[in-house]
């Protein structure tokens, strides 16, 4: 069992909700349990100035494959310069990645509308990129889904089918990728993020109750990523 690990946790303000519900305490308890040095870390990312407060999959593919580098882009670091510093790279997009529009005529990597078609050119080329560093693990989060208040039917249900093709064909056994389905616990298997877990009648953040249940689940798939077990381990870590 691997007992070492650098993890960097990049978020912004859902994946706070979950960190603030007992992430870091989660890892101390189990490092102190099982004799393991997992150190994690978090970072705001990408930072809303001067990149701008957007952590979509065309940002993700702007900083990390268009801009790919040994320097920073807009003050925020490429993956060349991660992969210096972590094993193990955590990375997620906020709820608005949900309000996914229908396709246009064409799909383009360079576009940052929200489409399906663009989603998936964005994550195939991130996926290349990613496994060109197989000496550091990935690990994604699902979409963080909206509330029926949010959102449309249409556009949720293309958020279902995004993250069903991001888990049954995107994310593949044998390389360095893993994927950890935040939507499914948000939705109980469907397309609305249920009520009961949000922090408002209109506010799709996880309230405290489903971040601490939730926070647990995470580090379970963590940690079994790290220790080699993730291609066998739930999607969800339950």
């Amino acid at each position: 069992m691997k007992k070492n690990a650098n993890i960097l946790y990049l978020h912004h303000s859902t994946g706070n909700c979950l960190w603030n519900g007992g992430i870091p305490d989660w890892v101390a308890d189990y490092n102190r349990t099982q004799g393991t040095a997992y150190g994690i870390a978090e970072q705001v990312f990408p930072k809303n100035e001067p990149y701008g407060w957007r952590n979509y999959p065309f940002d993700y593919w702007n900083i990390w494959v268009n801009n790919a580098g040994d320097s920073a882009y807009l003050e925020e670091p490429t993956l060349e310069m991660l992969t210096q510093d972590y094993d193990l790279v955590v990375f997620k997009h906020c709820f608005p990645v949900s309000s996914i529009q229908r396709d246009r005529d064409s799909s383009n990597p360079a576009s940052d509308e929200k489409t399906l078609g663009n989603y998936k050119l964005q994550y195939a080329a991130l996926k290349e990129k990613m496994r060109s560093f197989p000496e550091t693990q990935f690990l994604v989060w699902t979409n963080a889904a909206l509330l029926s208040t949010n959102c449309t039917v249409e556009e949720a249900t293309r958020s279902r089918e995004f993250v069903d093709w991001v888990t049954g064909e995107w994310d593949e056994t044998g390389d360095n990728i893993f994927v950890w389905d935040f939507f499914s616990l948000e939705t109980d298997g469907k397309i609305f993020l249920n009520p009961s877990y949000a922090n408002g009648e209109k506010d799709p953040h996880p309230n405290q109750d489903f971040a601490a249940r939730t926070a647990p689940l995470f580090c379970r798939r963590l940690v079994s990523v790290i220790e080699g077990t993730g291609d066998q381990t739930s999607l969800t870590g339950e």
